[in-house]
């Protein structure tokens, strides 16, 4: 199957890689297991890319020409192989079923061990979130071709985080504002309160907020909801979170206002 070599693209770049970074990691390995099998896991967001990296050898040093191969699950598309090395030629399958990196490096190499590899995998826009993807697998091979590690990978569907539209920002609000948004389809959405000057028991932040009202995300991703109980009279934030299948993401956070100023609005 014919391959194409990829290079790092700015649409990689945006997903925030560190690319160089990715490969010297010497000291304790990334992934340790009780047995020799290369690993990875990653959870992605339905019709966006994420990175699984790909690490765990610890057999012996292959030398010059051996490979690494990632499987992608059905339905995926393998987009990129990010690492910028001049050890390393990576390609991906014209299809995108598959990518390899081949270690073009000095014979007496070891260019597998305590190293992570990174793959950039494209999830389809309606993968189910919370869905565990079947078939993503890896293999790494001598430069003859014969078959030294492998391993499976972990690549989980993701799911967005929801909007938080209404109420506005900036206005004075009545005790009891309409809440709105948008999130995925059927996903259960809670917003929750916190005091805006709350620092929190470790003063890392506000504590978890007081639960205001929930509502489910229609087919068109719409959601509305109305507290059951007045907010707190003056300024906090408000923050929705969106849970479907076992997954959660959580909006920004909006800093209101409630106070008498707001008492006619609605």
């Amino acid at each position: 199957m014919s391959t194409k070599t990829v290079t790092v693209s700015p649409k990689t770049a945006a997903l925030g890689i560190a690319v160089v970074g990715l490969l010297a990691s010497a000291g304790t390995p990334a992934f340790a297991h009780d047995e020799r099998e290369l690993w990875g896991a990653v959870t992605i967001v339905p019709g966006r890319q994420g990175i699984v990296e790909v690490g765990g050898y610890t057999g012996p040093a292959l030398g010059r020409g051996s490979r690494l191969t990632l499987t992608a699950p059905a339905g995926t598309e393998i987009t990129g192989t990010p690492l910028a090395a001049g050890d390393y030629r990576g390609s991906v399958d014209t299809d995108g079923d598959s990518a390899t990196y081949t270690y073009t490096g000095p014979a007496d190499g070891s260019p597998w061990q305590e190293r992570t590899f990174p793959f950039v995998l494209a999830v389809p826009a309606d993968a189910v979130p919370g869905t565990r993807l079947t078939g993503c697998a890896m293999r790494l091979t001598d430069a003859s071709g014969t078959r030294k590690d492998h391993g499976t990978c972990t690549v989980t569907v993701g799911l967005a985080g929801p909007t938080l539209t209404r109420p506005e920002s900036g206005v004075p609000l009545a005790a009891r504002p309409e809440m709105g948004g948008t999130a995925h389809p059927g996903a259960q959405v809670t917003v929750r309160h916190e005091d805006a000057v709350d620092e929190g028991v470790t003063g890392q932040g506000p504590e978890s907020g007081a639960e205001v009202c929930t509502a489910t995300a229609r087919t068109d991703g719409g959601w509305t909801c109305l507290p059951a109980l007045p907010l707190p009279a003056g300024p906090g934030r408000l923050q929705a979170t969106a849970s479907l299948n076992g997954v959660s993401a959580v909006s920004e956070q909006k800093f209101v206002t409630v106070g008498p100023a707001a008492s006619a609005r609605r």
